[in-house]
């Protein structure tokens, strides 16, 4: 069914002037809190259960949403054992002030709660875990990725409740694994199936944007495949003087190994199986795309620069061509080192060869490649017939395939352009990530009929997983009216 939708469920001022005294009053002062709490993600705690930081941050979220007496709606956590909780609440559809019908199927609101790790060069007087607000800016660890969705979640629906608009039934998940690759997440919706429902529309706030001037979907997301390559030399380390020369480094077979997945002098995979062709609507929004942001899609990095004759030298992008940046970022295959050990730190660096080098390797995919076939055939890759029979082990810690969105229905299309216009003044973009958010895929392949509003607050320099991380408050506000208009306008198109 793609009804045509009301002139106007919710009434834009009114919507925005709520929302927006929710996120100054309230919000801020929650997200402050989750900030400081270092509630890291498993992967980086192997300890979480016993430092009960994801416990708590689970704990402050649910007791925030009880307060808000959100009129209807149940919450409550769920545990599995020996796994990260889910935070679901559940909201019966209504019609409001309407005599209409109500679509019987359901919204899915996601997000998360778990957190990267610190990582370094945060400017002075900002860090992880201390919240600053400046200039529109709420700095620290994880209020962008994405602590800021389930108190924006309930915002939005409060927002529908207080106008007595009509709404379809409304459920959500907030996990607490997914910068681990939501490893915990499936058993949590096998449990959680029957009460998700038929699933119509999913709204997951887990995303980025393009620019802070118009709401952007997410067309697509980059598959993940991680690990660690460790090469192995020696039982102890020696005297370089004395081995090097002899007992190959540690290192060098390594960057050899590299060899045979990159090339370093181009960044390309190697690995044909690792790519795949761009579809063409999705190269179509790319090209669009592209002409609104243009040479933004490069200049939004921290480029190092080096002073030459009294001038400063940027470092380069790969290309300069807003297309192609667009497209490498978002369907191009790439390693990143993320990681290093069996290196001492340089002051205590001395003439010795290392006995072992091992490195984080972090693969994004294009959305169509399938991980766990990649993570196979990579520890082939690398492990089979070593260099000098060097002891070469790859052991995958995380992967997670990517995800392509289904074809836009006519009704959802307007949706977002609507709510677009009416909060930003501007039309919807759409927008590929080269990111990863697992549970998208799950959807996709649990839920094929649904529309997918992938969306967030990740604009232009605000760094999720590096230093200077900061959520984009008049951005968040107006994001989280359109999510309530988008919602209303569901109430009668989804089928």
């Amino acid at each position: 069914m793609n009804a045509p939708l009301p002139s106007q469920l919710l009434n834009t001022a009114r919507t925005l002037s709520q929302v927006s005294a929710a996120w100054d009053t309230d919000l801020l002062t929650q997200l402050n809190n989750y900030i400081a709490v270092p509630a890291k993600s498993p992967m980086f705690d192997a300890d979480w259960a016993q430092h009960g930081l994801i416990e708590t941050v689970m704990r402050n979220a649910y007791e925030w949403v009880l307060a808000q007496k959100v009129e209807g709606l149940s919450v409550e956590i769920v545990r599995l054992p020996g796994r990260t909780p889910v935070l679901f609440f559940e909201l019966g559809a209504s019609k409001g002030s309407s005599e209409q019908a109500v679509t019987n199927q359901t919204v899915l609101m996601y997000g998360h709660l778990d957190k990267q790790p610190e990582f370094t060069g945060w400017r002075a007087d900002l860090g992880p875990w201390t919240p600053k607000y400046e200039d529109g800016k709420l700095y620290g660890r994880g209020g962008a990725d994405d602590g800021y969705a389930v108190y924006a979640a309930i915002t939005a629906i409060q927002a529908l409740k207080t106008q007595n608009a009509a709404h379809p039934r409304i459920v959500g998940l907030v996990e607490t694994c997914e910068e681990s690759g939501s490893y915990d997440l499936l058993p949590y919706i096998d449990v959680l199936k029957a009460r998700l429902g038929d699933v119509g529309l999913v709204i997951c706030l887990d995303s980025g944007a393009g620019n802070y001037d118009q709401l952007w979907m997410t067309n697509s997301l980059r598959g993940m495949a991680s690990g660690v390559l460790k090469v192995e030399v020696l039982t102890e380390g020696v005297h370089s003087g004395d081995a090097s020369g002899l007992v190959p480094s540690s290192f060098r077979v390594l960057r050899h190994l590299l060899d045979r997945l990159e090339d370093s002098g181009n960044g390309r995979l190697l690995p044909d199986s690792f790519h795949c062709q761009v579809p063409a609507d999705r190269l179509a929004q790319a090209t669009a795309t592209a002409a609104i942001l243009g040479e933004e899609l490069y200049k939004r990095f921290p480029w190092a620069h080096a002073d030459c004759e009294g001038a400063s030298q940027f470092m380069l992008p790969t290309t300069t061509d807003p297309l192609q940046a667009l497209l490498a970022r978002t369907w191009t295959p790439t390693l990143s080192v993320t990681g290093a050990d069996g290196f001492p730190d340089l002051k205590n660096a001395g003439n010795v060869l290392r006995p072992y080098t091992a490195f984080k390797l972090s693969l994004r995919l294009p959305p169509l490649i399938d991980a766990a076939t990649a993570v196979a055939e990579l520890k082939t890759l690398l492990e089979d017939n070593a260099p000098y029979q060097a002891k070469v082990t790859f052991d995958g810690t995380a992967s997670a395939t990517g995800w392509n969105a289904p074809n836009t229905a006519p009704w959802f299309e307007q949706a977002l352009n609507k709510a677009s216009q009416d909060y930003f003044g501007a039309p919807c973009g759409f927008i590929g990530q080269g990111g990863t958010i697992p549970l998208m895929n799950m959807l996709s392949i649990g839920f094929p009929k649904a529309q997918m509003m992938v969306c967030g607050v990740l604009g232009p320099k605000s760094n999720a997983h590096g230093p200077n991380e900061f959520l984009h408050v008049p951005y968040a506000k107006k994001l989280t009216a359109a999510v309530a208009q988008v919602i209303a306008d569901a109430a009668r198109a989804i089928s």
